[in-house]
């Protein structure tokens, strides 16, 4: 089975590291990028991905106002949010908002690897 992969972030380096990095990995497969929240849900409507990785502090909304829309486009999507800050007030307004995992940015790759896993199954 192929993990289908959203990455929604503003940074464009962190963007396409951590989508270089997924990309590699057997099984996965990194089929959009986005910059920003509404392109991110619009996104997810297209290619309705397993997983979605989100940015908490985008503009536009940010990663709440993303993982809002792409649970109505998509449904069966995970939602993950990434966070440059291990922060609880964040990580609850996420979860409210439909995330099921949470990444700090940094984190090893063996810990982002094995997160999308575990809610992938």
């Amino acid at each position: 089975m192929t993990v289908r992969i959203l990455i929604a972030d503003d940074d464009a380096s962190m963007r396409g590291a951590l989508g270089d990095m997924l990309g590699s990995e057997p099984g996965y497969q990194v089929v959009a990028l986005a910059a920003d929240p509404e392109s991110a849900i619009d996104l997810a409507g297209v290619h309705h991905p397993d997983v979605a990785i989100l940015d908490v502090k985008m503009p536009g909304g940010g990663g709440i106002r993303a993982a809002e829309g792409i649970r109505a486009a998509s449904p069966h999507t995970r939602i993950v949010a990434l966070s440059a800050w291990d922060d609880r007030e964040t990580m609850r307004r996420m979860r409210r908002a439909g995330a099921t995992g949470y990444l700090v940015k940094g984190a090893a790759p063996d810990d982002i690897v094995g997160l999308i896993d575990r809610i992938s199954r």
